[in-house]
């Protein structure tokens, strides 16, 4: 998504505040391609955008709630899904969605994330990883890949990363799928399953950080950054989350690799309040 939407694609246009054009986002970022991805699927999906919340911490990512027109909210650093959560529960109408980044969602907001996946909260949330502090200076967060160089580890990171896709299925995500910034149309696709997905549904998505990340490891630059995915993507639709580690220069396993029927936190909580009337109604008669 370049700094103007023209009508090309009036389905993202019409969601956009076109007014904060153009974005701040770094030539050659991926989150724009994500933004549209998301966008498009808003439609495809069928979701009422007046029942739609997007909320967001702080980062690159971070500012997708500010370019929406949408209800949104642009929250603190590593609390976008305790304030998405208090949003659902507050009106459990609402399609909330979460769109964050790497380090807002995994390292700060970590501990969020697992008990969100472990509830099966009805919320997608939409990771966009480049492996790195991108907006504060290209340090070292949890999913940076063993031996990359960031600005805190320019010598080579020596912290084993998380391996998202295994991380939030382990947790007990409804489902849980990665794809690259290459696969334009599988993501649309991704993403409006996880829309309609009754639980917490969790998607990664790999994109480029050509100024921090990008430079210190050598990765290509503008288009030549797709040919870098479709090189090393390799699709492996329903393998298990655990084989889907990300090393330096290597293969990057992308597909949907989760999509299973679990009961959502609110299913639970009617069946406990279900059985407590039941009781209490059993009792009121003794």
């Amino acid at each position: 998504m370049t700094g103007t939407v023209n009508e090309e694609d009036a389905s993202i246009a019409k969601y956009l505040r076109q007014d904060r054009m153009p974005h701040i986002w770094c030539s050659g970022c991926g989150i724009g391609p994500v933004l549209g991805c998301f966008l498009r699927a808003i439609d495809r999906a069928e979701i009422d955008p007046d029942k739609l919340a997007v909320i967001s911490g702080i980062g690159c990512t971070g500012r997708v709630a500010g370019y929406v027109k949408l209800d949104s909210f642009h929250t603190t650093h590593g609390r976008a899904i305790p304030f998405a959560t208090g949003l659902k529960l507050a009106n459990p109408e609402l399609k909330v969605v979460v769109f964050s980044g790497d380090g807002d969602l995994v390292a700060i907001g970590g501990n969020h994330l697992i008990h969100a996946a472990r509830r099966n909260i009805d919320m997608t949330v939409i990771c966009v990883n480049n492996f790195n502090y991108g907006m504060t200076g290209g340090q070292v967060g949890p999913t940076a890949p063993f031996e990359a160089r960031t600005t805190t580890t320019p010598y080579g990171n020596f912290e084993f990363p998380f391996n998202l896709p295994y991380l939030t299925c382990a947790s007990g995500a409804s489902y849980v799928a990665r794809w690259t910034v290459l696969h334009i149309r599988q993501l649309d696709t991704a993403i409006a399953e996880a829309l309609t997905k009754p639980g917490f549904s969790f998607i990664e998505v790999i994109a480029p950080c050509p100024p921090v990340y990008g430079r210190m490891n050598k990765e290509p630059e503008g288009t030549d950054s797709l040919h870098y995915y479709q090189e090393r993507s390799v699709v492996r639709n329903g393998a298990d989350p655990k084989d889907a580690d990300i090393d330096l220069n290597g293969p990057i396993v992308v597909g949907k690799f989760v999509d299973r029927q679990r009961p959502t936190l609110w299913d639970n909580l009617n069946q406990v309040v279900s059985k407590a009337k039941e009781r209490a109604t059993a009792k009121a008669k003794v």
